[in-house]
């Protein structure tokens, strides 16, 4: 199956309306989104990835399956070099074709939100990577970065930690289409699960959450029994070469670095994305049919 999928009627209409310039587009926020990486069998497809599943009240991408992830927060941009071990600012705004001051608020945004989602934490000293985040004043910590009642700064600061960046990779990004009623520009980024650290069932955005297999994913929305939206399904898809969390982030490397913005074709009922997507997902469907 490719990653593009038939728009349901209230975005069939919003699209239609666009297209006939009756509905102006929404200015999109800046966010940032984790895919976060277990080792699995050492087969293609068989490395663990990390969902959410969103409750079905929510307003965007709701009953989905998701990385953990969500808007930059004004804190976001406190972050000071101080506290940054791995590529500089710099060097994230090349790779992200961005500025500097929005790199930083997207790597911090990266860090903060897979902390508050999933209650595993990005950071360490420039030796060492924190190994436990399961203890009672961490999760202390991360209802208040939820609740916005501190930075990601402050908790750093307090407990003598430091930011690593150099446990990420940036995947490039999507653009949510023109006639959604929300839209985020929203980067990816890509992780392995830190050692000794362990997952928590702690979103309160979610209603479900569980590891599963990249091929075990890819599965289970092409027969129906899990809704994605087309950039969770399109990355799952890049991973599924990947036969360990190095090779993973190895290949991330290597992948063009583009803000992807799905249109609507001609007739307004599917979305349009590029063909290296589509033909990445018919080939990994046809692996998987065998």
């Amino acid at each position: 199956m490719d990653p593009t999928r038939s728009l349901p009627p209230d975005l069939l209409a919003a699209a239609r309306e666009y297209a006939a310039g009756d509905r102006t587009p929404v200015e999109p926020k800046a966010a940032s989104t984790v895919v976060l990486l277990r080792e699995g069998d050492g087969r293609p497809g068989g490395l663990d990835v990390y969902l959410l599943r969103r409750h079905v009240g929510m307003e965007f991408a709701a009953g989905m399956c998701v990385f953990p992830g969500g808007g930059v927060d004004a804190r976001d941009a406190e972050i000071g070099d101080d506290f940054w071990v791995g590529p500089s600012v710099a060097e994230w705004a090349g790779r992200m074709d961005c500025s500097e001051d929005e790199a930083r608020e997207l790597v911090c945004a990266a860090v903060r939100e897979t902390f508050e989602e999933s209650g595993v934490l990005l950071a360490g000293t420039a030796e060492k990577v924190v190994e436990d985040t399961t203890g009672e004043d961490w999760e202390a910590d991360r209802r208040a970065l939820v609740a916005h009642e501190i930075s990601l700064t402050s908790v750093l600061e307090r407990r003598g930690l430091l930011l690593r960046t150099d446990l990420l990779s940036s995947l490039g990004g999507w653009l949510t289409p023109v006639f959604e009623p929300k839209r985020y520009r929203t980067w990816f980024f890509v992780a392995a699960l830190p050692e000794g650290q362990a997952t928590r069932d702690v979103s309160s955005e979610s209603d479900k959450v569980t590891w599963l297999p990249v091929r075990d994913a890819i599965r289970a929305v092409d027969a129906d029994d899990m809704l994605m939206l087309p950039p969770t399904y399109a990355t799952c898809c890049e991973m599924y070469d990947a036969c360990s969390t190095d090779e993973a982030m190895a290949h991330v490397a290597t992948l063009p670095h583009e803000m992807i913005e799905p249109t609507a074709d001609p007739s307004g009922s599917r979305l349009v994305v590029p063909d290296r997507l589509v033909q990445l997902g018919i080939r990994v469907g046809e692996e998987l049919a065998r």
